[in-house]
């Protein structure tokens, strides 16, 4: 993943032409240079207590103080997402390496509004686990795939309609793409898989195409069933060399949140 580890670029499908979606603003992770490992409110940039962070693919955890600072006491060698979630404010997970790892990682989370779902703050593993060493960040897996597919049903408000949503995906590994392949992100080279898709009560909006943090997706309001059912659906891709069998690309994702704005 590239620097500040917030480089992504997803293809949306609004009226069937596809537009570059923006950085996710809503818990912004800011690096420090003083103070060390923190976590604040981006409102009032006022510690945050009690905070769980996580490392979920090293099953390790710890909770901020007081004063919202915390200790990662535990080594980091290759890239790895970390987790931070407290009540009233929104999930947020960001992929951190071992030169990040040796400078006080201050990050700043967002209270949640009334109309947030949390859809999950587990990480999951979508695909086949037939994967290769070369397949970006595949040395961060440690959980068995569930599957090809993630999907979820919930409930959103009628006053919704009047608002913007969007699908807020925490860190997303894994993506072996032609465009990853291009941009660097894995060292596969004789083959590349479809981008992970996204749909929305059986509606595609998105493909995802690179791996990164904070990928932010914008659900057109007229697909949304107030009061009603409604259903967001995660596809992994396929690996397109592939034609004897179906090649799932095997992908991990954390934190999947409907935010309003």
């Amino acid at each position: 993943m590239k620097k500040i580890f917030l480089i992504f670029l997803i293809y949306l499908f609004s009226a069937g032409i596809p537009v570059i979606a923006k950085t996710v603003e809503g818990g912004v992770s800011t690096m420090e240079a003083v103070g060390g490992n923190r976590v604040l409110d981006n409102e009032t940039n006022q510690p945050v207590s009690n905070a769980k962070v996580s490392l979920p693919l090293l099953q390790y955890k710890t909770y901020t103080d007081e004063n919202g600072r915390f200790q990662l006491g535990t080594a980091i060698k290759d890239k790895t997402v970390m987790s931070v979630e407290k009540d009233g404010y929104r999930p947020y997970s960001m992929t951190i390496d071992e030169k990040s790892f040796g400078h006080p990682i201050v990050v700043s989370i967002q209270k949640s509004n009334a109309d947030d779902i949390t859809i999950s703050t587990q990480m999951m593993h979508l695909g086949d686990n037939n994967y290769s060493k070369n397949s970006a960040n595949s040395g961060e897996f440690r959980i068995q795939a569930a599957g090809p597919f993630y999907s979820k049903t919930f409930t959103m408000a009628a006053t919704t309609l009047n608002k913007n949503n969007f699908l807020l995906i925490g860190s997303i590994i894994g993506i072996d793409s032609a465009m990853a392949r291009a941009m660097g992100q894995n060292k596969v080279k004789s083959s590349f898989s479809s981008p992970p898709e996204v749909f929305f009560n059986g509606n595609k909006i998105a493909e995802i195409h690179l791996n990164g943090d904070g990928q932010k997706i914008r659900i057109p309001n007229n697909l949304i069933r107030p009061g009603q059912k409604n259903e967001i659906t995660i596809k992994t891709g396929r690996n397109l060399m592939q034609t004897a069998y179906i090649d799932y690309d095997d992908i991990e994702i954390m934190n999947l949140s409907l935010i309003t704005e």
